[in-house]
């Protein structure tokens, strides 16, 4: 089944609701690498129910499994997760029932032997208020189904990094098991927990599942550039390069100008960049 260009541009989903509560908060905290020291004060609101406070990336999994991408026609077996772009409105209830839309809102194609580029928004509002809490906006490259006849200019364009050595650079240490933790967020896919199902599509091991990569680096700047404070983060935006691999060290380096902070992640062990073109905006 391959793309179908006016199909995939009515895809759309209204009205889904999801629910979470504290368990969930704290669960996510802990899959991104808050907690590994239990006796850093500045990491216990992130664990632990009293003064329990949100990470602005957990947008990216209270509402998972939400759209309708199983009809867009593409190859799963050659997709990767492209890019991540989030808006907070207002700061995460640490629980709460959320009400979700999502459409398509773009489709470019590559070339046949290139693959193609698939956006989708994602609005999130709290039930009980009607707050509008954040919007994210997902791009996926669909490796296997270029050629579809799509338009080829318009695609998004990445957030350029300064050019100039970084302001400030900060090391996130993952653990051996994150990706066995983060995956109770809701990405069950085999390729983060089963060795012989990473073997056969190309891997040596299991990888960090890249949204977890994502909500790593929200930590280190939450931990390194925010005083700790998650509040002052109104958007998070990322192009992902490579993967992680659990327990490796990802190096965030920085340049603020204003109120954005540009960033790119490293892992340097292996010489590897793993995320491109960051864009960290913040209060005020």
């Amino acid at each position: 089944m391959a793309i179908n260009y006016d199909d995939i541009m009515q895809l759309k989903s209204e009205g889904q609701e999801f629910t979470y509560g504290d368990r969930e908060t704290m669960l996510y905290a802990l899959g991104v690498g808050f907690g590994n020291d239990p006796l850093d004060a500045k990491e216990l609101p992130f664990v632990y129910e009293k003064d329990l406070v949100t990470i602005p990336t957990m947008s990216s999994v209270i509402a998972w499994g939400a759209g309708n991408m199983a009809k867009s026609g593409i190859n799963y077996a050659m997709v990767v997760h492209g890019e991540q772009k989030l808006t907070m409105h207002k700061p995460l209830p640490v629980g709460t029932t959320i009400v979700v839309d999502s459409k398509v809102i773009g489709a470019w194609d590559k070339g046949a032997d290139k693959g193609a580029l698939i956006a989708s928004e994602t609005n999130i509002r709290d039930k009980a208020t009607g707050d509008a809490l954040c919007t994210m906006l997902s791009t996926t490259f669909a490796r296997g189904d270029g050629g579809f006849g799509g338009p080829t200019e318009g695609a998004p364009v990445p957030h350029a990094i300064p050019d100039r050595a970084a302001d400030q650079s900060f090391d996130a240490v993952t653990s051996p098991g994150q990706a066995l933790l983060y995956r109770l967020s809701g990405d069950r896919n085999p390729l983060h927990a089963d060795p012989e199902f990473a073997k056969a599509v190309g891997f040596p091991a299991p990888i960090l599942h890249g949204l977890c990569t994502y909500g790593t680096c929200c930590r280190a700047i939450i931990s390194n550039a925010c005083d700790y404070d998650p509040k002052q983060i109104t958007g998070f935006d990322v192009r992902f390069s490579s993967p992680v691999y659990p327990g490796e060290t990802i190096t965030v380096d920085t340049w603020k100008d204003g109120n954005v902070l540009s960033f790119r992640a490293y892992v340097k062990a292996r010489d590897v960049m793993v995320i491109n073109n960051g864009k960290c905006t913040l209060a005020g």
